[in-house]
């Protein structure tokens, strides 16, 4: 029994709460240590002065909008990839890895290339003001360089993942953060490079990090990158974009949100820029749990979807939400009653940056239960190719209904509504994915009768 066949028969016949938590376990260290080294980053360069930090929340929708076009290329292939195992098409498997990586990474050098031209202007559009300036593109210039890479480790990362391989993707990921994190006080304090220094860093390691997992992909019976089998054709597009949109718009609106808070945070004051750059980075971090345990269902999701096994989707649905519903209590819970504590680890020194840092952080943690209902939503509707709905749950938290959020609540009430703007946001995503979710299990129910 060759290994294509084993996969296939442990990811239709296993329980599938046991499933779900074998890929999770991978998946949530790969999302943590993501966020570790972004929280890394945030930390040493805390030890510089508060416009550094804020530099780091400038520069920050710049990585979420080349995230959210891996995301595209990663999840649009991976998606398909998963199916395709699981319908038994080696071949097609093969040939969208390799499409959906190197459209990725040629897609991320324009944007990097186009990005430097106009660096200035992009970081003033961004949020910077002047005192913030010359740090953001000190940052900015590292992160330029190695935008192929970061694309890259995104696109085999999830890849990977979605036909199996976490634990593969979850050595790769490893490697990279682990070595970003120590090359973090080396640039920054050692070599005198201040904020330069942790866009240096991240830049390297990305690079190693890439090299690692495009080794790894082949590992485990996984598919493997093999630039003969390079397809780009409608059909490939097509694929790609019906499994990717969702996370092109979910990334990209939050991309585009944070824009807006950093445009709105700016008029008062590089403080407060510098405290939402620290709760951005806390949340994101606390988040990468959430997303690694639902990347844990998306395999699971897909591969058994594909298989016509659509009882075991609901089964996975239903217990992957319940776990995420606890996690995400829980840390809300610790957050409401320490968030002066954790923003102080980031800027111990300004009592005004820790003042609204934690203001922010315990407005967001109000809300927090009701995210993982919405993100598993999201997943499920995604990896059962119901494109449409699973974008516009993308698109309402982080988009339809949080940008407006910013500039209305802002507005009418100052800093005040600022901190306030998520927690409503969440609040109408809940209660949008009710009646879609309901509906998507509706027809999945209808698609097994007529097929049995």
């Amino acid at each position: 029994m060759d290994a294509q066949e084993k996969k296939f028969l442990e990811m239709t016949g296993r329980p599938v709460e046991r499933l779900v938590c074998s890929f999770a376990v991978p998946s949530i260290v790969c999302m943590l240590i993501t966020g570790i080294y972004n929280l890394a980053d945030t930390f040493f360069v805390g030890q510089i002065d508060t416009q550094s930090v804020a530099a780091l929340g400038v520069v920050f929708p710049y990585m979420m909008l080349i995230q959210a076009a891996a995301f595209f290329f990663g999840h649009g292939s991976g998606n398909y990839i998963s199916r395709a195992l699981g319908a038994r098409n080696t071949e097609g498997a093969t040939s969208m890895a390799t499409t959906g990586l190197v459209s990725a990474m040629a897609v991320s050098a324009c944007i990097a290339a186009l990005s430097f031209a106009f660096r200035r202007g992009i970081m003033t559009f961004l949020g910077s003001t002047p005192t913030i300036l010359p740090y953001a593109l000190d940052y900015f210039d590292y992160i330029l360089l190695g935008t192929p890479f970061i694309t890259g480790c995104f696109v085999l990362n999830n890849q990977m993942r979605l036909q199996g391989n976490a634990t593969m993707s979850m050595i790769g990921i490893l490697s990279g953060a682990v070595l970003n994190i120590i090359l973090d006080p080396v640039f920054i304090f050692t070599l005198g490079l201040g904020v330069g220094g942790a866009g240096m860093a991240t830049a390297v390691s990305q690079f190693i990090g890439f090299c690692i997992l495009l080794r790894l992909s082949f590992a485990r019976g996984g598919v493997g990158i093999r630039l003969r089998t390079f397809r780009l054709n409608r059909t490939v597009i097509e694929e790609i974009g019906a499994g990717g949109l969702p996370s092109l718009f979910r990334q990209g609106f939050m991309a585009i949100a944070t824009i807006c808070l950093n445009q709105c945070a700016a008029r008062y004051g590089d403080a407060c820029l510098a405290a939402f750059s620290v709760v951005g980075r806390v949340m994101g971090f606390v988040s990468a749990a959430l997303i690694g345990f639902g990347q844990g269902f998306q395999p699971v999701c897909g591969f058994n979807y594909g298989a016509g096994l659509y009882d075991r989707v609901r089964k996975a649905l239903v217990f992957s939400i319940n776990v995420a519903t606890v996690y995400c209590t829980v840390f809300a819970l610790a957050g409401l009653f320490f968030a002066p504590s954790i923003i102080r680890l980031f800027r111990a020194t300004d009592p005004e940056v820790i003042a609204i840092g934690a203001r922010a952080l315990r407005w967001q943690c109000l809300s927090y239960p009701l995210v993982g209902f919405t993100v598993l939503t999201n997943m499920y509707l995604q990896n059962t190719r119901q494109t449409w709905p699973a974008v516009l749950v993308a698109l309402a938290r982080q988009g339809i209904f949080l940008i407006p959020a910013v500039y209305i609540m802002s507005a009418v009430a100052g800093i005040g509504g600022l901190v306030a703007a998520q927690s409503l946001s969440d609040l109408l995503a809940f209660l949008l994915c009710i009646p879609l979710c309901k509906s998507a299990i509706t027809r999945m129910n209808a698609k097994k009768i007529s097929e049995n």
